[in-house]
């Protein structure tokens, strides 16, 4: 469970003193661990880590080990948000089948103990890079580094999800559209203002949709930012962040992979590698990536390509839009709606320049 082996309580770097936004009973929760958790030994001591997680998690630090908990925010939540038993769920059946991601060790739907439901996990010890070209990285380490991020996403897609247990995880017919008409409503539905680029790339996408293809478990955010990494060696150690996991189209995960490569680098929030010279940084290009892939899975995805990554870039375009939204309702600081509202714009006009492509 603990897999560093440590007792001592020592921060560990990416985490913070408890929000005060997300208190919680840490006694009650300490007892009701130590009567469900084998080894789960008090004191306890609670840390909160930090980034943008729409679900809230904490190190859990004992006498025992270390744990990770997740938990949904507090508040009024829409009925499919924060599905955190997914979470609990995919990371199960996935561990059975040997990817690498954290044991799943207990869910707790129980709200009168914390506030909300929550589940505990081990803790992996590693490194995350936020930063898509990994400035600690060696260029021979970087090139290891995204092989280890495509071989676990090819892993991903060839999991049998039926002998897994996860055959009623999500809809398998019409994922790509049904995808498309969900971003669309919602940023439709919140939209302040016309980015001709989002129209043109809807227009487009609905009238190239693709034949049914292939399903797998895809994972909805897989990009190296969630992505924990061996603390001496540029291997993947564990898959972070399910909470958009579901059943879809492999392509449509590997496109939003892929997506750093078509966008500018140095944006704080979702910094890209567009213009880079890829080969001096270790990277490998697009098109070697995809290749890897292809390699990895049997499946070759460069036919369809124009469409997939149009696709992510869109998608990712109206939730861009949609913290953009929040924000300028009073949700975030008005600084935050800014930087939303300009990123939203170049990741749809990044959509419309894949199409244009010849």
């Amino acid at each position: 469970m603990n897999a560093s082996g440590s007792t001592t309580h020592v921060a560990l770097t990416g985490t913070r003193e408890v929000n005060a936004r997300h208190p919680f009973d840490e006694a009650a929760l300490a007892r009701r661990l130590e009567q469900s958790l084998p080894g789960f030994g008090a004191p306890m001591r609670v840390l909160q880590f930090e980034g943008g997680q729409s679900n809230p998690t904490f190190l859990l630090e004992t006498s025992g080990g270390r744990y990770v908990l997740r938990k949904k925010p507090p508040g009024k939540l829409a009925p499919s948000a924060h599905a955190i038993d997914r979470e609990y769920r995919v990371l199960r059946a996935l561990h059975g089948q040997g990817l690498p991601v954290p044991r799943a060790l207990l869910y707790c739907e129980d709200d009168s103990i914390i506030g909300t439901p929550f589940y505990v996990m081990e803790h992996v010890a590693g490194r995350i890079f936020t930063d898509p070209t990994a400035p600690s990285l060696s260029a021979a380490e970087r090139f290891d580094a995204y092989d280890s991020m495509n071989a676990a996403l090819a892993q991903l897609h060839q999991v049998d999800w039926r002998a897994a247990g996860l055959a009623d995880f999500g809809r398998t017919e019409r994922y790509v559209e049904r995808q498309i008409e969900r971003w669309t409503r919602q940023y439709r539905d919140s939209r302040s203002e016309t980015v001709a680029a989002m129209d043109q790339v809807h227009q487009w996408l609905v009238a190239n949709l693709p034949a049914e293809g292939p399903v797998a478990i895809a994972h909805g955010d897989y990009r190296i930012g969630n992505l924990l990494y061996d603390e001496r060696r540029p291997v993947v150690a564990a898959v972070l962040d399910w909470e958009l996991a579901t059943l879809g189209h492999p392509y449509a995960d590997l496109a939003f992979n892929c997506m750093t490569y078509r966008l500018p680098p140095g944006d704080p929030l979702v910094p890209g590698l567009s213009g880079l010279d890829l080969a001096a940084l270790g990277i490998p290009s697009e098109d070697e990536y995809l290749r890897a892939y292809a390699r990895r899975t049997g499946s070759d995805p460069r036919p369809q390509w124009r469409f997939f990554m149009a696709f992510s870039l869109y998608r990712a375009a109206a939730i861009q839009h949609g913290v953009y939204a929040r924000a300028r309702a009073g949700a975030a600081s008005s600084g935050l709606a800014e930087r939303f509202g300009a990123l939203h714009r170049v990741t749809a006009e990044a959509a419309w320049r894949v199409i244009c492509e010849p």
